[in-house]
């Protein structure tokens, strides 16, 4: 068949699907609330540039429960995906997120009580462009200094501030940049440093990152989408079948989830497999 007809029957057979949040909601439960979020831009015809496809992950199933293609990743947008997160019923302990200055303002208003984490990793990388580190030396020290004593080596609010006292006294030098810097650390530190005080929570995104380039590598070769409707259904296939993919190289942290996939690790008991346009149920 010619490329137009097989671009029309491939979302033909994607219409045929159920919508990912749907098969959450009806077939998944889920037990350690720990939820990283993070959006993916893709192209979208009508749009000027690309737009954000936010979805989240449940760090202990590694299943995605949810994806909402926005206009922005504006406070409007993560309201949409708490109001979402609430339907779901989810058990929601933390968010690990980026730096997004929407994202809490958003989540103080649907969850008041639940924390936020900061991925530490982003956090760190955006003080090393912002001192020019790889390409300068003039803050090499410092920069060293404020990521082993402060990030690294974190283990209780006591130990840093002594570690932020010290930075700041031996290696700020009277210097505006690098005072701003660890003053900012410690306006901040309940985001940056939550992870201590849920059992298991990562202090990074990592998890969310890898997904990321598994969806780079499909979307890399597409120029983009037609309509928002065929970048909602191309969207929602790519998310079910992440989620019936077994997975093959885990961290030793989860190996356990290899060989398996993240909808038969969150899907409740006493549901029977989802029949999804014929998929089988795993072998046990």
């Amino acid at each position: 068949m010619s490329g137009k007809q097989a671009y029309t029957r491939v979302f033909v057979e994607l219409g045929t699907l159920p919508d990912n949040t749907v098969l959450t909601q009806k077939y998944c439960t889920y037990t350690s609330g720990i939820l990283i979020i993070d959006g993916k831009y893709v192209k979208v015809r009508g749009y000027k540039q690309k737009i954000p496809f936010i979805y989240a992950i449940d760090y202990e199933t590694h299943d995605i429960l949810f994806g909402i293609l926005a206009a922005s990743e504006d406070t409007e947008a993560f309201l949409e995906c708490f109001r979402i997160l609430k339907q779901l019923n989810y058990p929601l302990r933390v968010v690990v997120a980026d730096d997004r200055s929407s994202l809490p303002i958003a989540l103080k208003q649907i969850y008041p009580d639940i924390p936020l984490q900061l991925c530490q990793n982003h956090y760190i990388e955006n003080i090393r462009k912002l001192l020019h580190i790889r390409s300068e030396t003039t803050h090499q020290h410092f920069f060293n200094s404020l990521k082993k004593h402060v990030f690294d080596e974190y283990s209780n609010d006591e130990k840093l501030n002594t570690a932020l006292h010290h930075v700041l006294t031996q290696r700020c030098e009277n210097m505006e940049i690098r005072q701003t810097i660890v003053m900012e650390i410690d306006r901040r530190r309940t985001e940056l440093f939550t992870y201590p005080t849920i059992p298991n929570c990562p202090k990074d995104t990592n998890l969310i990152e890898l997904f990321n380039s598994h969806f780079n590598a499909r979307i890399k070769s597409l120029k983009g989408f037609k309509t928002l409707l065929h970048a909602t259904l191309w969207l929602n296939g790519l998310l079910i079948r992440r989620r019936t993919k077994p997975f093959t190289d885990c961290s030793p942290k989860f190996k356990h989830l290899n060989g398996k996939c993240s909808l038969q690790m969150s899907i409740k008991k006493q549901a029977h497999w989802p029949e999804i346009l014929g998929l089988k149920a795993p072998k046990r």
